[in-house]
C-alpha cells in the first residue's frame, strides 16, 4: 500500500490519479491511497479509474504550497495532503509515500514523523541519472548544504543498498565526488570519509572527478548536498544548452533541416534515453520509512516512475538492508 500525495504538485492532482491508474493496472499487487481534497479526488477517481477496490481516498483539507518555508508547513499545516500521506506511513497504514510537493517542506515533515534510522545523522537525497552503459545514483542532492566524514560515509551506505536494489547490482561500485583522483587532493572530510570507506567492505573504487560521473566508471557517486545540487542543476542546464543548439543547427536551412529528418530516429533513440520523466523519484533515503519526491513539474508518466520506484523500494525492504548493512560497516571503520 503506497500513500500519495495528491495536491502538491504543479501540475495538479489529476497527474497523480492518472499514474495512480496505470501502476494500478501494471501491479496487481498493489494498493494506493489519494491523500487530498475528498470531492475533488472522488470525482476525478470516478472520472479515470472508475471502479477499483485497490484505491482509496484519505481526506486532507489543506496543501503545502511550493513556496511555503519548511517550518511554517511543519507547524501550522498539520492537515496538509503532505503531512497525512506521511503520516500513514508512519502508523503502518501505508509502506511508503510519495509527493511532488516542496522538497524542503516533504524532508522536514518526513524527518520529524518518521525520524531518522539508528545510526543516520542526517537524510540523504538519492536520485538515478542516465550514464555510460547504464545509469549511476547520485546523493545528497541538496538535503544537507554540508556533511562531516561519518555523513559521507553514511551517504555512501545508503547509496550502496539504493543501487543495488534498483539497478540489480550485487556489489555496486561507490566513488567519491572530489576535484581530482590522487589520495592528496580534496579536503580533510573527504580524505577522512574516503580513509573510512577504504576499510569496509563496500565496493569502494576511491575518488572521482565531475567529468567521470557519466562515465560508467561508478554506480554510487557520493558527495554533500552543496556540491551535489550544483552539480546536478549543471547537468540539467546543460542537456538543456546541447538541446538548444541542436535544434538551432538543423533549423539554419533547408539543407539543414533535411538532416534533421535524417537523423529523426537517431534524435528520437537519443530523447527517449536522456529523458528525465525514466528517472523521476528521489529517495529521501535514511529516514524511517520510505519517502519519494517526484519531480513538482511531473507528468503523469513521471509520477507513474516514482510511484514504481516506492514499490520497488518497499518490496526490497531497503530501511531494513541500509540499518542491517551500517551496523556491519561502521563496526569495520
Amino acid at each position: 500500500i503506497i500513500s500519495l500525495d495528491a495536491m502538491s504538485g504543479d501540475k495538479g492532482a489529476e497527474v497523480v490519479v492518472r499514474a495512480a491508474k496505470t501502476c494500478l493496472e501494471k501491479y496487481s499487487d498493489i494498493e494506493l491511497i489519494l491523500v487530498g481534497n475528498e470531492s475533488e479526488l472522488k470525482s476525478l477517481k470516478d472520472k479515470i479509474v472508475g471502479y477499483n477496490p485497490r484505491i482509496h481516498i484519505q481526506n486532507a483539507s489543506e496543501v503545502v504550497s511550493m513556496s511555503e518555508s519548511p517550518v511554517d508547513a511543519m507547524r501550522k499545516k498539520k492537515d496538509s495532503s503532505m503531512r497525512i500521506a506521511i503520516n500513514l506511513v508512519k502508523d503502518g497504514s501505508a509502506a511508503a509515500c510519495v509527493s511532488a510537493g516542496n522538497t524542503g517542506a516533504l524532508m522536514a515533515i518526513a524527518k520529524f514523523v518518521l525520524k531518522m534510522q539508528p545510526g543516520i545523522d542526517r537524510p540523504a537525497i538519492i536520485v538515478e541519472l542516465p550514464a555510460i552503459g547504464g545509469t549511476v545514483h547520485m546523493l545528497d542532492l541538496g538535503a544537507n548544504t554540508s556533511s562531516s566524514a561519518d555523513q559521507l560515509f553514511q551517504f555512501a551506505v545508503m547509496g550502496s543498498i539504493v543501487t543495488s536494489v534498483a539497478s540489480n547490482i550485487n556489489h555496486p561500485r561507490v566513488a567519491l565526488l572530489n576535484i581530482g583522483v590522487e589520495d592528496t587532493k580534496g579536503h580533510d572530510t573527504v580524505k577522512e570519509a574516503s580513509t573510512k570507506l577504504s576499510k569496509t567492505d563496500l565496493n569502494y573504487i576511491g575518488f572521482i572527478e565531475g567529468n567521470e560521473i557519466f562515465a560508467g566508471k561508478a554506480d554510487v557517486v557520493v558527495t554533500d548536498g552543496f556540491t551535489g545540487n550544483i552539480a546536478l542543476k549543471t547537468m540539467e542546464g546543460t542537456a538543456s544548452l546541447l538541446s538548444h543548439y541542436v535544434k538551432r543547427e538543423f533549423k539554419r536551412n533547408i539543407f539543414t533541416k533535411l538532416q534533421g529528418l535524417l537523423a529523426g530516429q537517431v534524435l528520437h533513440s537519443l530523447s527517449v534515453k536522456m529523458d528525465s520523466r525514466n528517472h523521476n523519484g528521489a529517495t529521501l533515503v535514511g529516514l524511517d520509512g520510505i519517502v519519494i519526491k517526484s519531480h513538482g513539474r511531473a507528468d503523469s508518466y513521471a509520477f507513474q516512475h516514482a510511484i514504481e520506484t516506492a514499490l520497488v523500494e518497499v518490496r526490497s525492504e531497503v530501511p531494513e538492508q541500509i540499518r542491517s548493512l551500517l551496523v556491519q560497516e561502521t563496526n569495520k571503520s
